[in-house]
Formats: C-alpha cells, sequence, structure tokens
C-alpha cells in the first residue's frame, strides 16, 4: 500500500519527525519503511526546522505520504499540557505550523497529504466543536483530510463543513470509557502481540475495550503507531501483518 492514496484503504501512519535540536527522539528511520503515513511534528510541541526537513526527505526516500502534525506551543510538555485557547487562537497554531511543513513539502515536491492534530490539542479538538472548527478552517485552505476520532467533534465538524475525515485506531495508548484516548506524559512499551490482537479484534467484530473494560466500537481508516514507543518497530510489523492477514 506504499505511496497509495492514503484514502484507499487501511494503512498505518505514525508521529515523526520530533526530534529538536541535538535531541534525538523516536525510531523514525526503522520506523519509516513500515508506514504509509507520516504525520511531521511543525515546531510547536517538538520538531526544529532541520528535523523537518530531514523527516519530510527521508519520507520522499521511502514513498511515505507526509502530513502536518501541529502541537500546542509548548516545547518543556511535549505538547502534552493542555492550554486554554480560542477559536481563533487554534486556527492560527495550526495555520503557522502547517505553512511551515508546506514549505519543505515544496522542497521536495511533494504535496500535503492531511492535517493531524497533537497530543493534548487532538484532544481538546476531539471534545470541543467550536475549537475544532479553528483546525477545520485550515483543512479548508489546503484541501485535505483531516484524521482524529470517529464519533467525536473531530469528525461532526469536519463532515458538518465539508472537510474529508478520516479516522484512527490507536494500539499503543488505551481508551477511557468514553472513547477518548489517554494520553501519557511518557510514551510505554507495547506489547506487539496485542497491538495486533487489537486490530485483529476491531476487524472482526468491530470492538475495542477501553481501560475500564467498557467495550467501545471505533471505526478507522488507519493505525496510528507513535515513532517514540520504544519499540515501535516491532509494533508496526505486528500491525500490518494483522492488517494483511
Amino acid at each position: 500500500m506504499k505511496g497509495a492514496n492514503s484514502e484507499a484503504a487501511l494503512f498505518v501512519n505514525s508521529d515523526m519527525g520530533e526530534s529538536f535540536g541535538l535531541h534525538s527522539f523516536g525510531n523514525d528511520e526503522v520506523l519509516m519503511p513500515l508506514i504509509d503515513v507520516a504525520n511531521v511534528a511543525c515546531g510547536f510541541h517538538s520538531g526544529d526546522p532541520s528535523a523537518m526537513d530531514a523527516t519530510v526527505n527521508l519520507a520522499k526516500q521511502n514513498n511515505v505520504l507526509v502530513g502536518a502534525h501541529p502541537g500546542l506551543p509548548d516545547l518543556v510538555g511535549f505538547g502534552r499540557r493542555e492550554m486554554k485557547l480560542t477559536p481563533d487562537e487554534v486556527e492560527s497554531i495550526i495555520r503557522y505550523q502547517v505553512g511551515a511543513l508546506v514549505s519543505f513539502l515544496e522542497k521536495y515536491s511533494l504535496p500535503l497529504n492531511h492535517i493531524k492534530p497533537h497530543g493534548s490539542l487532538y484532544g481538546m479538538l476531539a471534545r470541543d466543536e467550536d475549537l475544532m472548527l479553528g483546525a477545520v478552517k485550515v483543512a479548508k485552505t489546503y484541501d485535505v483530510p483531516l484524521f482524529g476520532i470517529a464519533g467525536s467533534a473531530h469528525q461532526r465538524v469536519a463532515e458538518r463543513e465539508g472537510v474529508r475525515f478520516m479516522g484512527e485506531l490507536y494500539v499503543d495508548l488505551n481508551y477511557n470509557a468514553d472513547g477518548g484516548l489517554i494520553i501519557l506524559r511518557r510514551p510505554e512499551h507495547t506489547d506487539p502481540e496485542r497491538a495486533a490482537e487489537r486490530v485483529r479484534r476491531v476487524l472482526e467484530d468491530g470492538i475495542v475495550l477501553a481501560d475500564d473494560g467498557t467495550e467501545l466500537t471505533i471505526p478507522f481508516s488507519s493505525v496510528c503507531v507513535h515513532s517514540d514507543t520504544p519499540n515501535a518497530p516491532e509494533v508496526a510489523r505486528a500491525v500490518r501483518q494483522a492488517l494483511e492477514s
């Protein structure tokens, strides 16, 4: 499925380019050949200009589609601490970050594939339709889909405003009983077999178990494997095998 349009079939995406300065994070080089779509950090939660340049170049070498992964302006907290923002502020920080990434995409003659908010911004927009409208306005500008949680404000606002929506399934984060993601401040090791089993079960009966055992129905087009999960390559291989089988 490499290089295919991200709307054509089930595919694997990963958050990448989250290094900064002399500090390197994630498993980007090993993981890139195993995925279909990269969500590239745009400088606010992580990812400086050099990291963006290198990540876009790596994606091109591996025939991987590239989308923007804008986050909250919080380098110290890695974008995983919520902020009080207005809808206009949400639009502005996303527009600023997407514009930065698009410049590097143009350097390598690649199109912007999508927008996927990062971390706590992702969660804030999933719960608040007014804030989500800020992200939708930017997606309209570039005529690209938004990645998010099916059934949340991500999907409701995108579809109401005529923006394409792509639902995600997470295998290295847990869900709460309301179907929201439990965002961790630090990534944890993920059992590849449990990740594959989550994919297999949701494909077979449509069920994902929340952390308290609640059965959730989560429609999705893509499976996300975070690059900063310590054993991300092993998780990605297991997920891809589950999808292909």
